[in-house]
Parts: structure tokens; sequence; C-alpha cells
């Protein structure tokens, strides 16, 4: 299992979006996964596992990488979905859960969250790609102090906000490794109102990891919200088989909230406590 590692913010932040190429991502600021991918093939950044994932063109190497390098589809769904319903951050704990480009988060730390954690299973997706897609993201403008709404061009012209990077906390390593070092450390922790998480539920060898650190890191009357293809062929997993194994475990409740039926049907399931009201 990868070893949970806490990763922290420089103290000069902009040094983070160092030789980094940005591009606008559902309006949002979001590294370009390609350049990314060229420093790990030259070797110039990164776990060498990684880099071999990349270049053996694979989204998926069970145990070694978790596809973290690449923004999946329902990852919209989630985003279109939090402010369809407009969703509400103010004051909660947020944690992002698989995070990957950290997109989740983000909506979360722009509606005023309280707390944005953020977590992946490789170090070199929170180094390479969440931390300076979240840094690119807390930028302000030296004129009025007001957050930079992309589409904007002035990334250099701008300073990074200390205070909202101060909400942010970045996490690597395998679920049940990220649990206990959250759970353990002697810095203050709150469990989360909010878990967002995309495109987890892919393989069934991974849900009791999932649902012990869903059960662990929740809030009494927190939500957990999933999006998820209904089927993942090639790994077997999917929404039925990940609802029958909550069942099973008759800690959660779940319910569907929405179902997104273009092409490859997809959803979005809500999750709680069965005892919370």
């Amino acid at each position: 299992l990868k070893a949970a590692k806490e990763h922290h913010v420089p103290e000069d932040a902009s040094q983070i979006l160092e030789n980094k190429t940005m591009e606008m991502v559902a309006g949002l600021y979001s590294v370009k996964i390609s350049t990314v991918e060229k420093l790990l093939l030259d070797g110039l950044c990164g776990e060498d596992l990684v880099s071999k994932s990349v270049s053996a063109h694979s989204d998926l190497v069970p145990g070694v990488y978790e596809g973290g390098l690449k923004i999946w589809e329902c990852t919209f769904d989630l985003m279109d979905y939090c402010c369809e319903t407009e969703m509400q951050f103010t004051d909660k704990t947020v944690l992002d859960l698989g995070c990957g480009a950290g997109l989740l988060g983000i909506v979360a730390l722009r509606g005023k969250a309280k707390e944005v954690h953020f977590q992946d299973y490789n170090s070199t997706v929170i180094e390479e790609i969440t931390l300076p897609n979240i840094v690119a993201n807390c930028r302000v403008d030296r004129d009025d102090g007001k957050i930079s709404k992309p589409p904007s061009k002035r990334l250099k012209k701008a300073k990074c906000s200390p205070d909202l990077l101060a909400k942010c906390r970045f996490f690597s390593g395998e679920w049940s490794k990220v649990s206990h070092l959250l759970l353990s450390s002697s810095k203050p922790f709150s469990k989360y109102d909010l878990i967002l998480t995309s495109e987890t539920i892919y393989n069934p060898d991974y849900y009791g990891a999932l649902h012990d650190a869903l059960s662990q890191l929740l809030a009494e009357h927190g939500r957990v919200y999933v999006a998820s293809k209904a089927h993942y062929f090639g790994v077997g997993g999917g929404v039925p088989l990940f609802e029958k194994f909550i069942e099973e475990r008759n800690v959660f409740r779940t319910n569907t909230v929405k179902i997104i039926d273009k092409g490859l049907k997809r959803f979005i399931i809500e999750m709680a406590f069965k005892f919370s009201s």
C-alpha cells in the first residue's frame, strides 16, 4: 500500500507555477497535462512508476498509477451538479477524494468552504498538477484584491491569496494510509462535512478501503457525493455493484440524485450515514 504523505505549499507559492503551461478547463485554470507527461517521459519530474505508466500509454496500472493525470468525464458531471443545486460550501470542511486536477476542491474553495483537503494516490499528481492548479486558481488581482476570474491572462501580474491557500491541505497515498495519517496527527482535524469523489468506484477490489475511509472521515451529518459511470468495462466496477456493497455493509444509505443518460450512462450518488437525519 502506498504510504501517506502530506505535501506542503512552499513559502513562495508562485514558484509552483514556474515552467507550467496552463489552460482553461470548465472555467478554471488547469495545468496542461501533455506538458507534465513530457516532463515525466524525459525523467525531469515525478515518480518512476508513474513515468513508466505514461510511457506505456496506460490510464490505469492498479496499485501503481490510478489515473490522476487525466480529468475524467464524471468530474464535470459533479461540477455541474454542484452548480445546478447551488450546493452550499460556506464554512464547511470538504475533501476532494481522488482529486487528480483538484477541480472539485477548487469549486468548494471558491464557494467559501472553511477548509478543503485534496487527496490523490500518487505524489506526482499532487505536486505537478493539483498544487499548481490550486495556486493558479487562488491568485488575486493586485489592484482590488479580488479573485481573478478566468479566463484571465494576468497570472504573472497577480499574487496568490495566502488566506485561500491556508484553507488547503494536500495528501498523497492509499486511502487507509491517508485516513490513519489524518486521524493520528497532532494537527487539529475536523471530520468532513462534504466528501466529493469522481470515478473512484471503477475497481471492486478497492471498495473496502474506500468504504472504510468514508466511514472514518465523514462527519456525523455529512454527505458524500460520488460521480460514476454505470459500468467500468475491463475492471468490473460500477454503480450497481458499489451500491450492493454499501447496502451489505449497512453503514451508509445511498440515493441517486442525478442520472446523465448521454453516451455511457453516468450517475451522481449521495451517501449519508444511516443513523443521521
